[in-house]
């Protein structure tokens, strides 16, 4: 998934889902989304966060 995907695809269930979405690059260099709570990688690997009630 590039990042223009994984960030629309994000946005998308950040606002649909209302919880906070993580964006994260995994070991082998591809990008990710997954729900902030079931995150349970290193914080470095983090590359942004969907928050659907942030201002």
């Amino acid at each position: 998934m590039s990042l223009a995907e994984a960030n629309a695809f994000a946005f998308s269930l950040a606002t649909s889902m209302m919880v906070s979405i993580v964006i994260f690059r995994a070991g082998d260099g591809t990008v990710a989304v997954v729900p902030a709570d079931e995150y349970d990688g290193e914080a470095s690997d983090i590359v942004a966060e969907m928050d659907p009630y942030a201002e």
